[in-house]
């Protein structure tokens, strides 16, 4: 009989987001090895041991039918990769052009989608392994058929248990992904409340810039539970599980719209209640709803009731006790605080009743339009023209194609220059270390060495200890097993994993010592060349596109807060092209926090606006902040004298953000103080006492905003003034 401790531990290691993909990849692995044991034809083991790989790696999240069909047309590349790499080996001229070629159009095809640029990359990949084979046999062609079938065989074989493994736990994706959302949820909530902490001279900007690199996190994690339930639902209504999946990502992006808002600038809140517990309150019942987020995803992963608790419920009640008696006090000079102080304060009790309702997810309310858009070409026409559009130097996709067909001919040029062993691998190198930007290339060049080192001398120390064949298999599958559960996370350790494998599958047919240096040698040279393409072939510094990555923050939050103003009007309503707004907002935050991260690891003389991009993102993030307060108290609002002025202000607003953007793209000169906007932010600052608390908290918000434009002019001019210097 099993102990509930240890019922509880298989629990949690089957609601691993790697296990199941480690589990497929060993059953794959094993398989093959124990084909080649019985067979007596160690020899087979590699192609179909390279097959699996690259199969697996051109694995991407879906339904099982949409699985069945990707794998069909990943199966076609791979089959029409590995005969053209065949027909051609005896012709370098035709090869490296034929090489270079494919290496373009297939980087391309990443326009249509992170499941097509899965495949293109892997089809690429399984070309090299094709080549390795044709070198391993001295170039000999005349078997044209073994190798293509063994290598596509081995991607049949883990495409045909990935398809099984869908069919099977085909909600198992969505639990996990929606367990990393809450999360990530309950980490922002929990920064979030950090900037509530009423001390004097508390570095706000840092924690502002903290929180900001988090959302990038969440957003990050909504995109990816929106496609994975996407992938479930396609064009059909979604079944009951999937509809209650649905109701938790709705409930998440809510969520993530309220602990985004802020109502008044929490310097003024923490100076103006110093002496009083209200802010520590108000971080209370943030913290422990951020743990309910973090407790309701775990309950989601391993598929256990969750239960929210009375904590948290206890804690509203202090925090409305604490308001209460600073109203009791009467002090005018809280007056407008306090207003703001309320506003919090129903935000974080709509919060308490969406984290107290999720228990049961079926109660929730319906969505009035659960409609999510799908990315994906509906149409080859769609296709191409999405491809087309791409067709330009200032396509940041279409330099990094370019930079890959350059780098792998020149990589094939070195080879039969130098003419080294093994070398098709410096092609391999090239290939998993060349990245769209230098700040990710650099990375993983790092990585990619170190790993291949030390995969190296643990190889080396591991044929000394275990002679035995069938041991070294066992090495060999447990190898591939690591490589997959640690390649997004843990690259050096992948590398190291990736390398064992191939030692210790080589050494059952040759001489598994011979390939230390040679695979050192090529993985340097593989580097090196990757580097140089990334550095001198168009490159993509992060820093010359600052001004076009900080004007897409500014025009999104335009869109946003029209939505929003559209919403005042006519009552709240997420449909999709609310949702789509406001997820594109704070999409463009992220990508902008992204930016500076990468920028910050190119050399120096590419990262001098640095400084004003990581100002910009707080500024940004700040901005996103008060549209978010907006966005989460919208509702139709009666007719009042003051909607003149709100309308008014609202277009100005839209206005300049639409200005200042299209200023940084074209590099125009920014005024710095506009004497208009000083006029409108103290016109909406003053609110007769009979204005209703609606009317009241839009004009708030809008005058907070309105007070926004002028920092964001300040850094925009600057900005502008460092490019034009550094150009």
């Amino acid at each position: 009989m099993l102990s509930p401790s240890f019922r509880q531990s298989l629990r949690r290691l089957w609601a691993l987001d790697k296990f199941g993909y480690s589990l497929r990849v060993f059953v794959a692995l094993a398989g093959a090895m124990a084909l080649g044991w019985w067979q007596d034809q160690m020899g087979m083991v590699i192609p179909l041991f390279l097959g699996i790989i690259a199969s697996a790696l051109a694995e991407t999240d879906d339904s099982w039918l949409g699985r069945l069909s990707a794998l069909l047309v990943t199966l076609f590349c791979f089959s029409v990769a590995a005969l053209a790499v065949e027909l051609l080996f005896p012709y370098p001229w035709l090869f490296v052009a034929g090489l270079a070629l494919a290496t373009f159009g297939l980087v391309m095809l990443g326009a249509l989608g992170e499941r097509y640029a899965a495949i293109a990359s892997a089809t690429l990949i399984l070309s090299i392994y094709s080549m390795i084979g044709v070198d391993q046999r001295g170039g000999v062609t005349g078997d044209l058929w073994r190798e293509p079938l063994l290598l596509v065989g081995g991607a049949a074989w883990y495409g045909a248990l990935s398809v099984l493994w869908n069919a099977l736990f085909a909600h198992q994706p969505v639990q996990q992904s929606l367990a990393r959302l809450y999360r990530e949820l309950g980490l922002y909530l929990k920064l979030k409340a950090a900037l509530l902490e009423p001390l004097r001279q508390l570095d706000l900007e840092a924690r502002r810039l903290e929180l900001a690199r988090q959302n990038g996190k969440v957003v990050s994690a909504l995109n990816a539970a929106k496609e994975t339930i996407l992938n479930r639902i396609g064009s059909s209504r979604p079944g009951p599980k999937v509809n209650r999946y649905l109701k938790l990502y709705f409930m998440a992006q809510d969520i993530h719209e309220r602990a985004s808002s802020s109502h008044y600038p929490y310097n003024a809140l923490a100076e103006a209640f110093f002496h009083s517990d209200v802010l520590f309150r108000c971080q209370r019942l943030l913290k422990l709803q951020a743990r309910a987020c973090r407790e309701l995803g775990e309950a989601i992963q391993l598929r256990q009731p969750f239960d929210y608790g009375e904590a948290s419920a206890q804690a509203m009640e202090d925090l409305h006790a604490s308001i209460d008696y600073l109203r009791q006090q009467n002090n005018p000079a809280w007056r407008g605080l306090l207003r703001s102080l309320n506003a919090l304060s129903g935000n974080l009790a709509t919060l308490e009743r969406q984290l107290a309702g999720a228990s049961n997810p079926d109660a929730l309310a319906e969505e009035q339009d659960s409609s999510l858009l799908d990315r994906y070409p509906r149409s080859l026409r769609e296709a191409i023209e999405r491809i087309r559009l791409q067709l330009t130097p200032t396509s940041l996709l279409f330099r990094h194609a370019l930079r890959m067909a350059v780098a792998l001919a020149t990589g094939y040029g070195v080879l039969h220059l130098i003419h080294p062993t093994q070398g098709y691998w410096i092609l391999l190198t090239t290939v998993f270390v060349c990245q769209p930007n230098y700040g990710a290339t650099r990375i993983k060049l790092v990585q990619r060495i170190s790993g291949t080192m030390l995969g190296l001398v643990a190889g080396w120390a591991l044929f000394e200890l275990f002679p035995s064949p069938l041991v070294q298999s066992l090495i060999a599958v447990v190898a591939g097993v690591v490589f997959f559960a640690t390649r997004t996370t843990g690259y050096t350790l992948a590398t190291a994993a990736i390398t064992l494998l191939v030692l210790f599958c080589f050494n059952q047919v040759g001489d598994g010592y011979g390939l230390i240096w040679p695979r050192l040698v090529d993985t340097l040279l593989g580097s090196l060349i990757a580097g140089a393409a990334v550095f001198l072939i168009l490159p993509d510094w992060q820093g010359r596109r600052l001004n076009q990555v900080v004007a897409n923050t500014l025009s999104c939050s335009s869109l946003y807060l029209r939505q929003i103003i559209q919403q005042y009007h006519s009552g709240k309503r997420d449909d999709l092209a609310y949702r789509l707004a406001r997820r594109n907002a704070h999409n463009a935050d992220a990508a902008l926090s992204t930016t500076l991260s990468n920028m910050l690891l190119e050399p120096g003389h590419f990262r001098k606006e640095a400084e004003t991009g990581f100002r910009f993102l707080v500024l940004s993030h700040t901005l996103l902040s008060y549209l978010s307060a907006l966005g989460a108290h919208r509702e139709s609002l009666p007719a009042d004298t003051s909607d003149a002025l709100i309308d008014r202000a609202a277009e100005h607003l839209t206005r300049t953000l639409d200005q200042l953007a299209q200023s940084l793209i074209d590099k125009h000169p920014v005024a710095i103080y506009s004497d208009e906007e000083e006029a409108l932010a103290k016109e909406l600052e003053q609110m007769p006492e009979e204005l209703d608390d609606g009317h009241r908290l839009l004009q708030t918000q809008l005058a907070l905003i309105c007070r926004q434009l002028a920092p964001l002019r300040s850094m925009a001019s600057h900005l502008l003034k460092q490019e034009q210097a550094a150009a």
